[in-house]
């Protein structure tokens, strides 16, 4: 059960955060969450597609890990092997929050940063310092901070950005059915993507009003982060292939 409390430098002065990565940590996972803010980051390692959020209509994007709920073929043995974090791997055990604050004597909701207590990178024995010995941010938490904002801005502009794309009926399901080996197959089901043949039927105005509200872009991103099913294929065939010879 999650604990949070407002992180400060006092309370929190001791805290540390382990980075490695591994299951007991919950990196098992299939899918992450994806925003808009690092879609062009994103494509470069891992297929992104959409799918609906569990209550509601609303569209989420989202980046395929693995094959299977709890697979995460870029963990391995402590590393996550990707060039990229996505940020809700990347930010840990924090999360944005909102707090009422009077500056220049005007009440403003203000970002502030929570902390999970309970999160099972929590430490005070090892991992990286979360503040500096004289009170102050720690690199880390620099950095941390960065995803964080990263996130919030993405979760204002995925609304709009993927209702754009609904809209103009871009997001389209998928069906992919995918051969491994001669006896191995998966088949994922509830994703969808872009879909290349309406995207280039637009008309010139469609067109136009996605590149003025700058969401042509994500389009093509997440259209080119496809050829990453053939990465997260050649790993899991490794595997597979792998496990076979141990047997």
């Amino acid at each position: 059960m999650p604990q949070y409390e407002l992180l400060n430098n006092i309370k929190h002065k001791d805290l540390r955060v382990i980075t490695r990565f591994g299951r007991e940590f919950g990196d098992d996972i299939g899918v992450v969450a994806a925003f808009p803010t690092e879609f062009a980051e994103l494509q470069r390692e891992y297929p992104i597609f959409f799918r609906k959020e569990p209550e509601g209509d609303a569209w989420q994007a989202v980046a395929l890990l693995g094959f299977e709920r709890n697979e995460n073929l870029f963990l391995h043995e402590g590393r996550w092997n990707a060039a990229y974090l996505p940020g809700v791997v990347a930010k840990g055990p924090f999360l944005i929050g909102f707090q009422e604050q009077r500056i220049d004597g005007e009440l403003r909701n203000e970002a502030v940063i929570h902390v999970d207590m309970q999160h099972p990178r929590i430490s005070h024995a090892e991992g990286e310092p979360v503040f500096m010995a004289h009170g102050g941010n720690s690199p880390y938490l620099e950095h941390v901070s960065t995803v964080l904002r990263g996130i919030r801005d993405g979760v204002d502009a995925g609304k709009a950005m993927f209702a754009a794309f609904d809209a103009l009926g871009l997001i389209q399901p998928l069906k992919l059915n995918l051969q491994l080996d001669e006896e191995h197959r998966v088949s994922l089901a509830g994703l969808h993507g872009i879909d290349r043949e309406r995207l280039a039927a637009l008309d010139a105005q469609s067109l136009h009003q996605l590149h003025l509200a700058g969401y042509l872009e994500g389009a093509f991103l997440v259209q080119s982060s496809m050829h990453n099913l053939r990465r997260l294929m050649a790993e899991k065939q490794r595997r597979l292939r792998l496990a076979a010879e141990a047997q």
